[in-house]
């Protein structure tokens, strides 16, 4: 078994690990290197999908790539978190997901039968969404190169309602609401990596979020923001909706529901579950006066059926994160400096 956690070494003219994932080294990658060649009015807002006119309308487009490894995990595999993954990022823009690309970097040496197998994993995950895969490429590069495969998405959906759901739009008294239990896919992919086995099997949760998302809009619930908690987890989510939305929020750490396999993994390996990457979660910020609506109706799908309220919203100027715990004791929640887990999306 070789776990390792070190410390970011950052150099001056070189990519590290750390800068893919999702925390403080991501966010100066992204602010220093990246976003000022491309300035336009859609990477100002730190949104999961860009929104763009069309014929009256609305159409969110998103774009991802998945590294995972390994390629099979319990709970899925590298196929199923492609469509999954790009549908929920069209999801927490309010779209009905509709149609996907997919380009496929091929290792040398990959099986056949493993591709296949995969490639099937993926068409039935796009059928179960009821979403159509309508173009896309594939290259192959030297062994030792590709890690077995990379897939490469882009996703196109329709917003489903007229109101704006991004980080400008919380409001000091909002509710944040969690879809269910954190950390499920970062240690059920880190346990089959390093061969861990513990009492109670992880399963990934990997699956798809637009259901229960459509629900709340169909119902008229004011949906302020909503984001999927991939890498970096609970904790990045949130503390880059505090920076965007330039808000306080406060969670309330016995709220956090944490699976008890989950929660004895992060113990044995040193790791924080608020950090721990999800692909079935996510958070929606809601008026507190529909909490309790809005709740009902996670209830009712399968895969937010442990939804529940964890935080609130405060007052503007105050960009932060915090976690009170049962005794009332503060702390500030920070970007990792580094890679918590490696190559888990």
């Amino acid at each position: 078994m070789n776990i390792e956690c070190p410390a970011p070494v950052e150099t001056a003219d070189r990519i590290c690990l750390a800068h893919g994932s999702g925390g403080e080294l991501s966010q100066r990658l992204l602010h220093k290197y990246i976003y000022p060649h491309f300035k336009n009015p859609w990477l100002e807002r730190p949104h999961d999908s860009a929104i763009l006119p069309l014929d009256g309308g609305k159409l969110a487009f998103t774009t991802d790539s998945f590294v995972v490894s390994p390629l099979f995990f319990p709970g899925g595999n590298i196929g199923e978190l492609a469509v999954y993954g790009t549908v929920n990022d069209l999801a927490m823009s309010g779209a009905r997901p509709l149609y996907l690309s997919c380009s496929l970097i091929l290792e040398e040496g990959l099986p056949l039968r493993a591709l296949d197998r995969i490639m099937a994993s993926m068409g039935c995950a796009a059928a179960e969404v009821g979403v159509q895969l309508v173009t896309g490429d594939t290259k192959v590069v030297e062994r030792g190169k590709g890690d077995g495969l990379y897939i490469n998405t882009a996703g196109v959906g329709r917003v489903a309602c007229k109101e704006h759901i991004a980080p400008e739009c919380i409001e000091t008294g909002d509710v944040i609401l969690l879809s269910g239990d954190i950390g499920r896919h970062g240690m059920a992919v880190m346990a089959k990596r390093e061969g861990l086995e513990f009492d109670s099997p992880l399963q990934s949760d990997c699956a798809p979020l637009h259901e229960p998302v459509l629900d709340l809009l169909a119902a008229g619930i004011s949906v302020h923001c909503l984001r999927d908690l991939t890498r970096g987890g609970l904790a990045t989510a949130l503390i880059e909706l505090a920076t965007a939305s330039g808000r306080q929020m406060t969670l309330q750490e016995p709220e956090i529901p944490v699976g008890e396999a989950v929660q004895g993994a992060c113990e044995l390996l040193g790791i924080d579950p608020l950090y721990v990457a999800n692909e079935g979660r996510f958070i929606a910020v809601v008026p507190v006066e529909q909490e309790a609506q809005a709740l009902a109706i996670l209830k009712r799908h399968t895969v937010s059926a442990g939804a529940c309220a964890i935080g609130r919203v405060g007052v503007s100027g105050h960009s932060s994160l915090i976690l009170q715990n049962m005794l009332g004791c503060e702390r500030v929640l920070d970007f990792l400096p580094g890679e918590q887990l490696p190559r888990i999306c």
